[in-house]
């Protein structure tokens, strides 16, 4: 089976108990994650996972974020799992590769525990493990921290605090370093759109292939982040031509030497602009 992967930038977070969004949440973002955890109140997730079989979307954009291993809701949400189409899982809090082998489907990652963030290179080569997201809130919340971003009596207002940089790295690093893609965290301050655009376009540069929204107006700031320029599409398709006449080793386009690097970022941009209909 082939590895999913996700179709566009923008993937927009649904609760699972409210299945009439389920259909509006995929037709407006790239794929929805529909959600068991943070989502629905614990005595509301059994009538959520009624609703999850008996309201079915499109598997090919759908992943289904489900309760943390080890506790009663996971393996209830494993049994309705099996009575749909549904093959990607989004783990919350995973902390270790042996639980993301123990889901058995496609595994998304979750990390947004410390011992999660310590294990994000281990998680991520697990067989089954097919991408990593991480979470600043409860990253933080899990430390004893009351905010993951400085706060408006600090300097660098709205910036994320050094350690959760510190994880979004290491969770991207973790991802290169086992082919797999990473999504990047929600941005939680909706009327927030310069600061979430200019979000998604580091994200971008730092090879995420994905962010996560919280409400449907953060969609189209995340897609027209990720979507590349005019100029960069341009520069890119010229890269691309040039190499085709120059196999291996360095050649010039412009006023730029060409090697390896500059040739893969071409690719990228291509592929940007082929998932985001540049």
């Amino acid at each position: 089976m082939t590895n999913w992967s996700p179709p566009g930038p923008a993937i927009l977070f649904c609760p699972a108990d409210r299945p009439e969004r389920y259909a509006k949440a995929a037709e407006r973002a790239d794929a929805v994650i529909i959600d068991f955890e943070d989502a629905v109140r614990a005595e509301a997730r059994d009538e959520a996972r009624e609703a999850l079989i008996s309201t079915p979307i499109d598997p090919n954009i759908t992943i289904v974020r489900i309760n943390s291993a080890g506790t009663g809701d996971h393996f209830r949400d494993i049994k309705a799992l099996a009575q749909t189409d549904y093959r990607v899982v989004m783990l919350a809090k995973a902390e270790s590769a042996e639980e993301v082998a123990g889901v058995g489907y496609q595994v998304i990652a979750l990390i947004e525990t410390p011992t999660g963030a310590m294990h994000a290179d281990e998680i991520a080569a697990a067989p089954n493990c097919i991408g990593l997201m991480w979470g600043a809130e409860d990253l933080v919340a899990s430390m004893g921290g009351r905010s993951s971003r400085f706060t408006a009596a600090e300097d660098n207002t709205g910036r994320y605090r050094d350690v959760v940089r510190q994880v979004r790295a290491m969770v991207r690093l973790a991802c290169a370093t086992h082919g797999r893609f990473a999504i990047d965290s929600v941005h939680i301050e909706i009327a927030d759109t310069d600061g979430l655009h200019a979000e998604a376009l580091d994200a971008v540069n730092l090879g995420y292939e994905a962010t996560a929204c919280i409400h449907p107006s953060q969609v189209e700031i995340v897609r027209s982040a990720y979507r590349p320029t005019e100029g960069e599409v341009s520069w890119a398709r010229e890269v691309l031509e040039a190499a085709e006449n120059n196999p291996g080793g360095v050649f010039r386009v412009g006023n730029q030497m060409i090697d390896s690097p500059l040739l893969g970022q071409a690719e990228a941009i291509m592929r940007r602009a082929g998932s985001i209909g540049t």
